[in-house]
């Protein structure tokens, strides 16, 4: 007889917030957002790989699933599924929180903070995007209309890139963006959340 958990099969690969919230104490939930978007609001015990280190923490990601179902969750559901599909390909099954912790929030089920000392204040991933997309817009439109017209193609480059995202929902900007320093985690927050999954 073995002491270690056998995984039950997640079913769908996309589960709602009243489904979660039945397994949340069975479930290894992996929060994909940035650092900062963490710090404001994730679902209890999640751990925070953000989306650009899932690859770096497969061996982790892989052991706890193994000994149990994992859980992606982002803001809306599109980064968390964009997890899935990558541990996919890499022979790791996990599901996702349909609608995020949008949806979680929304129907009334807590989000955690970290202490006032571990938070780092930031603005979500989407909010970056909006003001990112419309500072450069602005910077082409209005030295475009006095100074020269070809400025404009800045503000039509960011239109474009805009329908683009939207088209094959994904979000270039977004990717860019995760980069920035403040979006980064910090080498002891992923040291944490990793050796997390290895004591799963």
């Amino acid at each position: 007889m073995t002491n270690s958990p056998v995984p039950v099969s997640l079913g769908p690969v996309s589960l709602g917030a009243a489904q979660v919230r039945t397994r949340l104490h069975e479930l290894t939930v992996i929060d994909v957002r940035t650092p900062a978007e963490y710090a404001s609001g994730h679902l209890p015990g999640a751990l925070n790989i953000p989306l650009d280190q899932v690859r770096r923490a497969l061996p982790e990601i892989r052991h706890a699933a193994e000994h149990g179902d994992v859980l992606g969750v982002c803001a809306s559901g599109a980064r968390s599924e964009g997890a899935r599909k990558l541990l996919a390909e890499q022979g790791v099954t996990t599901a996702t929180l349909a609608g995020g912790t949008g949806a979680w929030a929304s129907q009334g089920h807590d989000l955690h903070t970290p202490a006032a000392c571990d938070t780092r204040s930031g603005w979500s991933m989407e909010r970056q995007v909006r003001f990112t997309a419309g500072a450069l817009v602005l910077v082409g439109l209005v030295p475009g209309l006095l100074v020269h017209p070809a400025l404009l193609l800045i503000s039509a480059g960011v239109a474009g890139g805009l329908v683009f995202s939207a088209l094959t929902d994904t979000c270039g900007m977004a990717v860019v963006l995760g980069k920035l320093p403040h979006n980064r985690p910090r080498a002891a927050d992923l040291d944490a959340a990793l050796a997390a999954l290895r004591g799963r």
